[in-house]
């Protein structure tokens, strides 16, 4: 699921994937030539899951970035300040985890990405120049106030939207990731599902068969440093 709000009446001004990749502003996945995918996960932490998760990634010499919702950060610091100890990235998803698809002023957008951003700075001493929003809503507004605050709004490669949010069962989200599998991957997960273990259960599947496909698991930014250098012009994403 992606959406890019369309004009219309008052509402923000948007743009295609193209105009806003091209300018550097956004970006899906990465060009690269190396055998790379970046796992993402959004709307956390989660108290018991994200912890399993964390092992799991551990066990397969894993990689990630969890895009961390800000009013979620108090209550789970142990686990915001492990994901960062042991190399994950920890990324910007608002701090109420608010769709931009209505007529939020700059104002408001800028609050929900600076409460988090200050939140994620307290609990680890740096920040990722990584900002997701919920639902995947993009327009001119959230990709400015985004950029004033040194982030490039990432999203994730359209064919590897899991809808594990949904619990479409282990077997639909396993089938998804393997049988899409391409160099330069931002797969779409999520780690805070409420009464689901399908995420878990199925990376338990994913990673062991991706890593004997010789695929390596890295965060955004390492993902980022493999872009080919023919496409390292367009728009100087992340940098």
């Amino acid at each position: 699921m992606i959406s890019i709000v369309l004009l219309c009446g008052y509402a923000p001004q948007a743009h295609n994937r193209n105009y806003y990749e091209m300018r550097g502003e956004a970006m899906w996945e990465v060009a690269t030539d190396e055998q790379l995918i970046a796992f993402t996960f959004d709307d956390g932490p989660n108290a018991n899951m994200t912890p399993l998760i964390l092992d799991l990634l551990k066990e397969y010499e894993a990689k990630a970035t969890f895009f961390v919702v800000g009013n979620r950060i108090d209550k789970n610091v142990d686990i915001i300040r492990r994901q960062a100890d042991e190399g994950h990235e920890v990324a910007n998803h608002t701090f109420s985890h608010v769709f931009f698809n209505g007529n939020q002023s700059l104002q408001a957008i800028d609050n929900e990405i600076l409460q988090t951003k200050h939140k994620i700075e307290e609990v680890t001493g740096q920040d990722s120049p990584w900002f997701r929003p919920p639902g995947g809503y993009i327009n001119d507004t959230v990709i400015s106030s985004a950029r004033k605050h040194g982030y490039t709004v990432t999203l994730w490669s359209w064919h590897q939207d899991t809808n594990d949010w949904r619990s479409p069962g282990v077997d639909a989200i396993v089938k998804k990731v393997l049988n899409n599998a391409h160099n330069g991957d931002i797969v779409l997960m999520h780690d805070n599902v409420r009464g689901s273990t399908q995420t878990y259960r199925a990376l338990k599947i994913i990673l062991p068969e991706l890593k004997a496909r010789g695929f390596r698991f890295v965060t955004i930014s390492d993902l980022v440093k493999s872009k080919r250098s023919n496409e390292a012009h367009q728009g100087d994403v992340g940098e």
